[in-house]
């Protein structure tokens, strides 16, 4: 017989080794990161762990994002863009969705959200908006850059002879200036830096910053989890002179090539929304979209809700924050975007 219950602190080993161990799990399953987002944004984790005779069956990490601004929602995972269960049979994983619902209820969210890579509950409320990319990488580079379209790759070329330097350096400050930047230019406010230093505490063998400069200065930077035999660009930005030359081009491209060196065969290329300017330079590169699948237990909601950037209600407010100095779009940002999760 299946039972579920909370993750205790004990259970971390196992809870990680069936994430490991299970094709479906991904880097956003990881026990560590209860503690990532109850530290850097007090948002209480409710991880449920499947067992059945002693041993672990399945697990589905959840946590709760109280938000006077927005919603109250149990959410499988906040700031991740892949979550739900992961089952060793449909039994194990019937129950972690079961008692994820009567969580919900217990707690009186407005509603239960999983971000899945593919469908649990086809009667739930579903989304449609967003899209991943994901690809096998060849062992040889050269292999990997016939892969990707020919614009694209002449544009990669050219990036290689900008007088550009890609490195690995772990640059906190610098991957922080350049990606807060990024963000007031796109109208989003930014996490604080904490939150970046808790994840390269938290995950130190799998967390990377990657840094391009042009002499010295520097133009792009992104954070990148590295799991299994997978790399996932995630918080990556730059300033706006980053794009003119060539800068993102490169970082990607030294990513990708630096993951093979080190036996990484899958470039996860991250979410996007469809029809957007990331989604756009995503398929610019050759990736194929394929798609998620966000459902929703509505308990106190009586409709999905909509937290998009495109909705014509934050319109406004995106317009204005683009216009903030960015000393202060630094200041008034982490305590919006710990409700943006």
């Amino acid at each position: 017989m299946t039972t579920v219950r909370m993750m205790q602190a004990d259970d971390v080993s196992a809870w990680d080794e069936f994430v490991v161990s299970h094709p479906e799990a991904t880097f956003f399953h990881r026990a560590g990161w209860k503690t990532v987002l109850e530290r850097a944004f007090s948002h209480r984790g409710h991880y449920l762990l499947a067992e059945r005779n002693g041993e672990v069956t399945g697990v589905l990490p959840l946590a709760r994002v109280r938000s006077r601004l927005f919603h109250d929602a149990l959410i499988s995972t906040p700031f991740c863009v892949y979550g739900g269960p992961v089952a060793a049979d449909e039994a194990a994983r019937e129950a972690l969705i079961e008692a994820a619902s009567a969580q919900a209820r217990r707690l009186g969210v407005d509603y239960l959200e999983l971000r899945e890579r593919r469908p649990s509950r086809p009667d739930w409320a579903a989304k449609s908006l967003y899209v991943t990319f994901r690809r096998e990488l060849a062992a040889d580079h050269e292999a990997n850059l016939k892969a990707v379209p020919r614009k694209q790759r002449a544009v990669i070329r050219k990036s290689l002879k900008a007088g550009l330097e890609a490195r690995a350096d772990g640059d906190l400050d610098a991957f922080y200036r350049v990606y807060s930047e990024s963000l007031r230019n796109l109208g989003t406010p930014v996490f604080a830096k904490r939150y970046a230093r808790m994840l390269l505490e938290t995950f130190p063998e799998d967390t990377e910053i990657l840094t391009v400069r042009r002499q010295g200065r520097p133009l792009s930077a992104v954070l990148s989890f590295y799991f299994r035999d997978e790399v996932l660009p995630y918080y990556g930005g730059g300033i706006p002179a980053a794009r003119e030359l060539k800068a993102y081009d490169l970082m990607y491209w030294d990513l990708m090539r630096r993951a093979v060196d080190r036996g990484i065969r899958v470039f996860d290329f991250g979410r996007s929304k469809r029809d957007t300017g990331s989604y756009a330079y995503k398929v610019h590169w050759g990736f194929e979209p394929q798609a998620l699948h966000y459902e929703y237990d509505l308990v106190r909601l009586r409709q999905l809700p909509d937290l998009s950037p495109k909705n014509p209600k934050y319109e406004r407010f995106i317009r204005l924050w683009q216009r903030l100095p960015l000393p202060l779009s630094r200041v008034l940002g982490p305590p919006l975007a710990r409700s943006l999760g």
